[in-house]
């Protein structure tokens, strides 16, 4: 009995202790993936130096085929976020916005690729803001009837599905989480639609938390006064 007690104490304990760890646990594998992927990137920043000197060597022979040491990778970072900067301020004025444009016309000229940079481009638009945003925040049955997902309506469609279906239908895209940029995009009649008074922002705050974050929910007075009245008040 003692022994069986021990293990039901420490297995007790063990679970409370990876409760209270486990999100920082998770956090520090997402900030190491996070870091990890930014410096395969931003790594290439420095391949005008001689990998001799920025990568690790190998056992026998110091020739560079290991990784990038890491205060090379910091100087990358750094690199890249000057390089960034300056691209945020020449967007600002006429020759930079000329230079972005043109390289946007380039990009979507080569064939596959442009529809890579198309999508990319459409969903960093429609996160940052920009008039190609997501309109309106809204909850639909999907994946099957019964069950509600967040999603957000993109456009309203006025072409051939329209015709096909005889009724009104939106595009809705359901993200996934906790990563919003891929999902589904469902095509659904109007009137099976609730709109949501959330903002875009607060729905991506929702979604990226899987639920754990929402807004407070003002209640308008007559829905309010209506809650009273099923709570017997």
């Amino acid at each position: 009995m003692e022994q069986k007690s021990f293990l039901a104490r420490w297995r007790s304990s063990f679970l409370t202790g990876l409760a209270v760890t486990f999100p920082a646990l998770l956090t520090l594998a997402a900030v190491k993936w996070l870091v990890g992927t930014i410096s395969s990137v931003t790594d290439l920043l420095l391949f005008f130096l001689p990998r001799k000197l920025t990568h690790e060597g190998l056992v026998y022979a110091n020739d560079g085929m290991g990784r990038m040491l890491w205060y090379w990778s910091l100087v990358a970072l750094v690199l890249a976020v000057v390089l960034i900067s300056v691209v945020g301020v020449l967007a600002r004025y006429y020759i930079g916005k000329k230079v972005i444009d043109w390289t946007d016309r380039v990009l979507m000229r080569v064939p596959l690729l442009n529809k890579f940079y198309s999508a990319i481009k459409q969903v960093n638009d429609a996160f940052a803001g920009n008039k190609h945003s997501f309109k309106t925040v809204v909850l639909v049955q999907f994946p099957r009837e019964g069950i509600y997902s967040v999603g957000f309506i993109t456009s309203e469609q006025n072409d051939e599905v329209q015709a096909k279906t005889k009724e009104k239908v939106v595009c809705v895209f359901v993200p996934t989480t906790p990563n919003p940029t891929s999902g589904f995009l469902i095509l659904v009649p109007e009137n099976q639609v609730t709109k949501l008074d959330m903002s875009v922002t607060d729905a991506i705050k929702y979604i990226v938390s899987l639920g754990s974050i929402s807004q407070e929910y003002q209640a308008p007075p007559v829905e309010k006064r209506k809650l009273k009245m099923e709570d017997g008040e």
